[in-house]
C-alpha cells in the first residue's frame, strides 16, 4: 500500500496494489498495522457502512460531536464519487480547507478522513458503490452537518447545483460560520 499525505497532512489517501491477470484481480483493502505505523496512532476500526447511489447524489457534509466522533476510512467499489474532507477543527492551521480526491472503483484508491473533518460526497455515475469503516458507532444525538454549498468554503461539487439529488437534511444544514458544533484542534481525539 502507498500511503500519500493530502495538503491538510491528516487526511491521507491510500493506494492498495492491485494485482490482477485475465481472470480479474486481487487487491488487500486494509492493512491495520500498515495503515497505523504510517500514522503513528492506533485506530480501531468498528462499523463498515456501504451505501448504493445513482449519478447526482449528494451526501454531506456530515460529521459527528464528541464523544462519537469518528475517524472514516472510505472507498468505491463499484463507479465513482468526489469525495470531500472539510477541516473543521478551530484553530488548525487548515481551519475550513478541504481536500477533494476522485475515488472510483478503477483506482481503487481510499481517503482516512480524521475525526475533527466534515465528510462527503458526490456521485459521478450510476449505480456507485460506497463504502466506508468508522472507528466509532452512529450516535444520532451527535450527528451534525455542514452546507455542502457554504460559498466560504469553496468547493467544486462537479456537477450542477440544478443537477444535484440531496436529502431533505442536506438541504437545511448550517454554513461553517453558522454553527458551534466544530471541534478544538489541540485536543487529542485519538486516545479517549
Amino acid at each position: 500500500m502507498n500511503f500519500i499525505r493530502t495538503e491538510i497532512p491528516d487526511v491521507v489517501i491510500i493506494e492498495p496494489k492491485v494485482h490482477g491477470d485475465e481472470r480479474g484481480y486481487f487487491v488487500e483493502t486494509f492493512r491495520q498495522d500498515k495503515l497505523e505505523e504510517f500514522l503513528g496512532y492506533k485506530i480501531n476500526f468498528c462499523q463498515d457502512n456501504e451505501s448504493k447511489s445513482s449519478k447526482g447524489v449528494l451526501r454531506g457534509l456530515h460529521y459527528q460531536l464528541a464523544p462519537a466522533a469518528q475517524t472514516k476510512l472510505v472507498r468505491v467499489i463499484q463507479g465513482s464519487v468526489l469525495d470531500v474532507a472539510v477541516d473543521i477543527r478551530k484553530d488548525s492551521p487548515t481551519f475550513d480547507k478541504h481536500v477533494a480526491v476522485e475515488l472510483s472503483g478503477e483506482n481503487k484508491r481510499q481517503v482516512l478522513v480524521p475525526r475533527g473533518f466534515a465528510h462527503g460526497f458526490v456521485v459521478l455515475e450510476d449505480n456507485t458503490t460506497f463504502a466506508y469503516k468508522v472507528d466509532n458507532y452512529y450516535s444520532p444525538e451527535n450527528d451534525r452537518g455542514i452546507a455542502f454549498d457554504d460559498e466560504a468554503l469553496g468547493i467544486d461539487w462537479r456537477i450542477s447545483h440544478n443537477e444535484l439529488n440531496l436529502s431533505a437534511k442536506d438541504t437545511t444544514q448550517p454554513k461553517l460560520s453558522e454553527t458551534n458544533d466544530i471541534f478544538k484542534y489541540e485536543v487529542n481525539y485519538y486516545n479517549d
